[in-house]
């Protein structure tokens, strides 16, 4: 029966954690804006890019490639603009490519970011793909050995911080063994490796508190910190069951914050990178 009920808690925990971090990428800005519309007679579904990687080497940087898959009978254009000027909407073709129609997005320098809008046409009805222009943010390479790492540690650090709270709550004695593992894997995948993706992607390893007000790098700071009062707290107490319990619930409710809130943004006219600006976009 026990060990019934370790396999249903591991199961809950797992399908929490999997949950937060799905409902992060969903409302992240890698996640493509997607929807349908009609145009005649036709339906078409359409999943919009809303961040685009630069390749390694500049000689080898084409551009954000925008392409909706449509019937022969449909064209389309973009109109697109820096974010954050009084540039007017520069206006793209789209050409074919088999089954779909694309266009080609000038890259931007890290954290810059463009406004652009698809329009259908199948040469009587026009349609545009979405009420609001779409928000894309340009970053530098990163190398491919960073980003799993970087997610698995979080993923596991979210895992163990509920498991910390469901054995405190039970009075277990593993406490502070998930207590040490929550550490441990915040400390390596946020504080560590998400400063370096960072650095890659936008080129400063930190733009939290004191520096800037990344609201991402500013949630994982006091998440650990609240962790590391709880570590201290049962260093002292071993019985001591509140302070594990609101650090698991204070890691949940910051989870729950979009990825990359207020983050890095290229001011077009100070030609710097800043924070504090909403990066999600619609």
């Amino acid at each position: 029966m026990k060990i019934f009920t370790n396999i249903l808690i591991w199961i809950f925990a797992v399908l929490l954690t999997a949950t937060v971090l799905i409902y992060q990428r969903m409302t992240g800005p890698t996640y493509p804006k997607r929807g349908n519309v009609e145009i005649g007679s036709e339906k078409i579904k359409y999943a919009l890019i809303r961040t685009w990687e630069n390749e390694q080497y500049p000689e080898d940087r084409l551009g954000a490639r925008i392409s909706v898959a449509v019937p022969e009978s449909i064209e389309g254009e973009i109109r697109y603009k820096r974010l954050g000027t009084k540039d007017e909407w520069t206006i793209l073709q789209m050409h074919r490519d088999a089954d779909e129609i694309f266009a080609m997005l000038p890259n931007q320098p890290a954290a810059g970011k463009l406004l652009y809008v698809v329009t259908l046409t199948d040469g009587e009805d026009f349609v545009e793909l979405t009420d609001e222009p779409v928000r894309i943010r340009f970053k530098d390479y990163i190398p491919g050995w960073i980003p799993l790492p970087h997610v698995l540690l979080i993923f596991v650090a979210l895992l163990f911080s509920t498991m910390t709270a469901v054995e405190a709550i039970r009075r277990g004695n593993r406490v502070m063994t998930y207590t040490l593992l929550t550490l441990l894997s915040m400390l390596i995948g946020g504080l560590i490796m998400g400063p370096i993706m960072q650095k890659y992607a936008f080129g400063a390893y930190w733009t939290g508190w004191p520096f800037g007000q990344d609201l991402t790098d500013n949630k994982t700071l006091v998440a650990f910190i609240v962790w590391l009062i709880a570590y201290f707290v049962l260093r002292r107490n071993p019985q001591n069951r509140f302070w594990p319990v609101l650090a698991a619930v204070i890691t949940l409710a910051v989870f729950v914050i979009p990825h990359s809130v207020l983050g890095s943004e290229f001011d077009y006219a100070a030609g710097e990178v800043v924070t504090g600006r909403k990066s999600y976009g619609p």
